[in-house]
C-alpha cells in the first residue's frame, strides 16, 4: 500500500451512520479516494462497506461527520451534479427498458453517437451494441454497459459497490482490469469487495472495516498480507 496523496478528491471525515432502529452501522470513519488509484474498501458481510460507499453520493447520508468532494461538502452540493462527478456502479447491473443506446442517453441525452461508441469502447464493446435490447445482454455486458452509462458522465470518482461478485472469472477479471485502467487514467477508483483474493489484486490503499468501524492500519496490513498469501495458493 501507498500513503494517500493529497488532497483527496473524496474525503470521509468520522462518518457514523445510525439505522432508524438505533444500530450503528458506521461509527467514526474517516477515509480518502485520490485520483489515479484504486481504495478498496473491505471487511466481512455487515461491516458496513456499501454504506460507506454510498454516502459518497449521497445516496445515504450520514448522521455525524462530513463527506467532501474536492475539498466541499456535498451536503451543500446538489446530488444531481454531485452524482455526475461521482459515480456509482452498483453489484448487480441495472439497465432500463430499451436498447443499449436508450441507457445511454439516461447518462447524456445529447450524446453523439460517435461519444456513445466511444464510451463503449473504453469498456471493450462494440459500437454495434448500440442497437442491443438491454434484456438481452450477458451479465458480464450488461455490466460493462453500466460502467459506459457512468463513464459518459465524466466523472472524477468511480464507486463501485461488489461490481463483479455476480459474474464468472473470466468477467471478473475483465472488469477489474478496466478498474485499473481507469485509475491509470487519473479517475479516483472506490471497490467494495469482501473476496480476499480480489482485494491483493486491487488495492492500491485499503480500507478495512468490522462492526462498523474501521480498523487499524496495522490490522488492515494484516489483512492485505493474508489476502496475498491466499492469492498465491494454487
Amino acid at each position: 500500500m501507498h500513503p494517500p496523496a493529497e488532497p483527496p478528491l473524496l474525503r470521509f471525515d468520522s462518518v457514523s451512520v445510525v439505522s432508524g432502529s438505533g444500530v450503528a452501522l458506521l461509527a467514526d470513519v474517516s477515509a480518502a479516494v485520490v485520483s489515479g488509484a484504486i481504495t478498496v474498501v473491505a471487511g466481512p458481510s455487515g461491516a458496513g462497506k456499501s454504506t460507506l460507499l454510498r454516502l459518497g453520493d449521497r445516496l445515504d447520508i450520514p448522521s455525524s461527520g462530513r463527506v467532501l468532494f474536492e475539498g466541499t461538502d456535498i451536503a451543500g452540493i446538489d446530488p444531481r451534479r454531485l452524482r455526475r462527478s461521482v459515480g456509482m456502479v452498483f453489484q448487480r447491473p441495472v439497465l432500463f427498458a430499451g436498447s443499449v443506446e436508450d441507457n445511454l442517453r439516461v447518462a447524456d441525452p445529447e450524446a453523439s453517437q460517435a461519444r456513445m461508441s466511444f464510451g463503449l469502447e473504453q469498456v471493450g464493446l462494440d459500437a454495434s451494441m448500440l442497437g442491443r435490447a438491454g434484456d438481452d445482454l450477458s451479465g458480464g455486458e450488461a455490466q460493462r454497459v453500466c460502467i459506459a452509462r457512468t463513464l459518459l458522465t465524466e466523472p472524477k470518482v468511480l464507486l463501485m459497490d461488489e461490481p463483479t461478485s455476480s459474474l464468472d472469472p473470466v468477467n471478473r477479471r475483465s472488469i477489474e482490469a478496466l478498474a485499473r485502467q481507469f485509475a491509470d487514467r487519473g479517475l479516483g477508483v472506490m471497490w467494495v469487495s469482501h473476496d480476499h483474493v480480489q482485494v491483493s489484486r486491487l488495492a492500491d490503499h485499503l480500507i478495512v472495516l468490522c462492526e462498523g468501524r474501521r480498523v487499524s492500519d496495522l490490522a488492515a496490513e494484516a489483512y492485505l498480507t493474508e489476502a496475498g498469501e491466499q492469492g498465491s495458493q494454487p
